[in-house]
């Protein structure tokens, strides 16, 4: 499932054969075919294994963001990171076959559901400390999401330009603060100052 990702990633969806995803699996042809029922099942299983991992680093992150009390900052970073780190270049591959072939698509639906469950848990995380409304919170979700694809796909014929991301992704962190104030923590041992 690595090596087809690797390919899906390298070479694309159409150069995804499944003697090239055997050759750099190192198995034979036909210990694939044992496993899989054909080219279409093994890019499938793929997708599903790549997209339970990114599911499982988010419910990871949110726990870890609710006990630290994070920022909406680090959730734009993190999600940054996660999409630009192969996982929308894949999923580039994978959507055009999606859109034409209704089994495939069938196939993947549940696996998006989930993975965009994990999103869902961080932003909720954001939303309970700001005291921001749930569903105005998955907008803002929805829309960094729809911001970021947006990105990612442009990298591919302006791969070297960080300046112009990364000012892209300092005014959306902007944009997002301002959905969710956060009341300063108080300090340490303070004491409320009775009023006459």
């Amino acid at each position: 499932m690595n090596a087809t990702i690797d390919l899906l990633h390298d070479q694309g969806l159409a150069r995804t054969t499944t003697p090239e995803i055997a050759r750099m699996a190192g198995v034979s042809r036909g210990a694939l075919t044992h496993h899989f029922a054909g080219r279409e099942a093994i890019i499938t299983a793929s997708v599903a294994d790549l997209l339970g991992k990114s599911t499982r680093d988010l419910h990871r992150f949110a726990e870890d963001f609710v006990e630290r009390g994070g920022s909406s900052d680090e959730i734009v970073d993190y999600i940054w990171r996660m999409m630009d780190d192969r996982l929308f270049y894949v999923t580039m591959e994978y959507l055009p076959e999606a859109r034409h072939n209704p089994a495939f698509r069938a196939d993947l639906i549940p696996l998006v559901k989930e993975f965009h469950a994990g999103l869902d848990a961080i932003w909720t995380a954001l939303a309970a400390r700001a005291g921001t409304d749930p569903d105005h919170t998955r907008i803002v979700m929805n829309a960094t999401m729809c911001l970021f694809r947006g990105m990612i796909s442009q990298t591919v014929l302006r791969p070297n330009d960080p300046a112009y991301y990364e000012g892209m992704q300092r005014f959306w962190k902007q944009q997002v603060r301002q959905h969710f104030p956060m009341k300063p923590a108080a300090a340490p041992g303070a004491r409320k100052t009775a009023t006459a």
